[in-house]
Order: C-alpha cells, then sequence, then structure tokens
C-alpha cells in the first residue's frame, strides 16, 4: 500500500516570530504530517521596491520587500528550525524563491525541494536546484499545460525526479475550482506522480484527491483562520489536521485494499440473523393451496424456506394447518 506524502505548510502564518514558528512545529508534531514545510524568503535576492502585495493586509509592512524582509530568518535560526522538525520526527522542507534562498537550503542539506506556483517559469533557479540532484515538486498553480510542458521538459534534460502538485492559486479556493480531474489529467500526460497542493481550507479537497491516487498532499495550516495573514483564510486548522490525517490513512487503505465479494463465509452467522425465511400470514387449513398472498418473511433464516425460494412454493399444497405468522418448511407440505 502506498503512503501519500502529508506536507504541512506553515508558510508565513508565523508573521515573523520564530517563537510562534517553533509552536507550530510542536503543535503539528502531534498531528501525524509527514513533512513541515516553510518558505525561505531572503528580500534582497528575490524582491524589489516595484513588488505590489497579493493582498494588503499588512498593518506593518509599507511594501512587499519590507514584508520579505521581516518573514526572513538568519541561516542559524533557519538550522534550528530544521533541528527541531527533525527532533519531532517530521522531515523539513522550504520553497525558495531565490538562487540565494537556494544555497541556503544547500548547506542546511533538505532532502528535497518544492517550487511554488510563481517559479515554475524560474528556470535559472530551476537550474539551480536541478544541479543538486535532488526530487523536485513543483505547483502548476498559475500554470497552463504549455508552460508545464515547457518546465518538465527542461527538467527532464536534468534527469530531474519530479512530482507535479495540481494547484489553483486562489485563496481560498472553491470546490468547483479545485481541479482534481486536473490532477488525473496531468498524471496522464506527464506520467510521473501527482498531487494535490489545497487552498480550500476543506478536508474534502485533500481526501477526494487521495481516493484518486495522489501520492503527496499540501496544504497550509494555521492556528485558528481568523489570524493574520495572507494565507489563513484558505488554512486548514491544527484540529483538523490532524483528522485529515487520520482520514487520510484510512482512504488509502479503502483505495488499495482489494475485497473479494466471493468470500462470504465470515457472513454465515450475520446471514442466518439477518436472513429471511417464508412464513405464512394468516391461518390456514390443511389442503390449502399456497398463494402469493399468503406469504410473508421473518427472521432468523434458518427456521423456514429461505425467502429466495417464494416461487416454488406458490401452488404447493399443506399437508396439515398453519396458523398465523408460523414458518413455513418444507415438511408442511405436500410432497
Amino acid at each position: 500500500m502506498k503512503k501519500t506524502l502529508i506536507i504541512a505548510e506553515i508558510a508565513q502564518a508565523h508573521d515573523g516570530s520564530l517563537g510562534i514558528l517553533h509552536s507550530y512545529i510542536d503543535a503539528l508534531a502531534e498531528t501525524g504530517v509527514d513533512v513541515v514545510k516553510f518558505q525561505t524568503h531572503i528580500a534582497e535576492a528575490e524582491s524589489s521596491s516595484f513588488e505590489p502585495f497579493r493582498v494588503n493586509f499588512s498593518y506593518v509592512d509599507k511594501t512587499r520587500f519590507d514584508y520579505w524582509k521581516r518573514m526572513g530568518f538568519t541561516e542559524e535560526q533557519w538550522a534550528g528550525i530544521k533541528a527541531h522538525c527533525e527532533e519531532k520526527g517530521m522531515e523539513f522542507m522550504s520553497s525558495p524563491f531565490s538562487v540565494e534562498a537556494v544555497e541556503l537550503l544547500e548547506r542546511l542539506q533538505v532532502k528535497r525541494y518544492k517550487i511554488g506556483s510563481g517559479e515554475v517559469s524560474n528556470l535559472l533557479m530551476l537550474e539551480h536546484i536541478a544541479r543538486t540532484g535532488k526530487p523536485i515538486i513543483l505547483s502548476s498553480g498559475m500554470s497552463s499545460y504549455a508552460e508545464l510542458d515547457y518546465t518538465i521538459d527542461f527538467l527532464k534534460t536534468k534527469n530531474a525526479e519530479l512530482s507535479l502538485l495540481q494547484c489553483n492559486t486562489e485563496y481560498p479556493t472553491p470546490p468547483e475550482r479545485v481541479g482534481i480531474q486536473a490532477m488525473l489529467e496531468m498524471k496522464q500526460r506527464y506520467q510521473i506522480p501527482v498531487g494535490l497542493s489545497d487552498h480550500s481550507a476543506t478536508l474534502a479537497a485533500p481526501l477526494c484527491a487521495v481516493s484518486l491516487g495522489a501520492e503527496i498532499l499540501e496544504f497550509h495550516v494555521v492556528f485558528d483562520r481568523r489570524m493574520f495573514g495572507p494565507d489563513a483564510a484558505s488554512s486548514l486548522e491544527i484540529d483538523e489536521v490532524k483528522q485529515l490525517v487520520q482520514a487520510v490513512r484510512q482512504v488509502e487503505v479503502m483505495r488499495d485494499t482489494h475485497v473479494d465479494k466471493n468470500d462470504v463465509e465470515r457472513f454465515s452467522t450475520a446471514k442466518v440473523i439477518f436472513g429471511k425465511a417464508l412464513a405464512v400470514r394468516s391461518n390456514l387449513p390443511a389442503g390449502h393451496q399456497i398463494k402469493f398472498e399468503d406469504l410473508e418473511t421473518k427472521k432468523p433464516a434458518n427456521q423456514g424456506i429461505p425467502a429466495s425460494q417464494f416461487q416454488t412454493i406458490i401452488g404447493r399444497t399443506l399437508k396439515h394447518p398453519l396458523s398465523a405468522q408460523s414458518f413455513l418448511n418444507f415438511e408442511d407440505l405436500v410432497e
């Protein structure tokens, strides 16, 4: 049975607080997720004063550049974050948004890379990542098939180990835009592992994806959707994450376990208890010819002629009288 890789993304939910960030790691350790994911933003390397806010939510930062600056951590702090994740039995992962961020993550010796939707066409950064030889999980959110074709072909020439996530860059994503069918199309088109990067803030979307074969799940997490931040409204809360992980593991078993419908021996006792046998509805005299209207069915099944054989009884003659609601057995009938 193939286990789905479950990635819980803290992203910017820490709002620049190292203490809040570490509290997320502790909380997620109780949920059963496989990976805790962050975003490594180095403002000077990835942004400029010209970058607009996607959602102008900040009461603190005048520009997006200022926001990224406030969200950054030192390399020593990132090393501590990674160590904390691993102490709790979870893989540390972070999406880079610059070549400098890739170099930092390489020094931290990350296991693999997750590429955000906005970086799909950033071939310079992807070249740096491909040269590490580590697996790449690519998010497809804002990309057309033509754009995905181009990037995937580029990465395949580098012999990159690729996975692809269906993603819709809408926060939160309504059900009709989640695009589970697109995930299946991508599996067929590229013949690589696929999954879902979800922004719906529901359990339904990830479970639907897993039931149809998603090998990777990614979603944002937050302590409370009413919290401050650009992704809060499209995130799962910590308690929901625990419910989701448990449900995913159950769905995997349901999806991958074959049930032999001919193997019904285990139900033999239950079939007697719940099954029905034929009975007569009213007092009937000896010599009476059984009519359809005379018959009822009653439990348990081992007290009379099986209900499934009622058609063979119609027209048969009673050997002796039967009182109402009596079970009907072959011994009650004239040969």
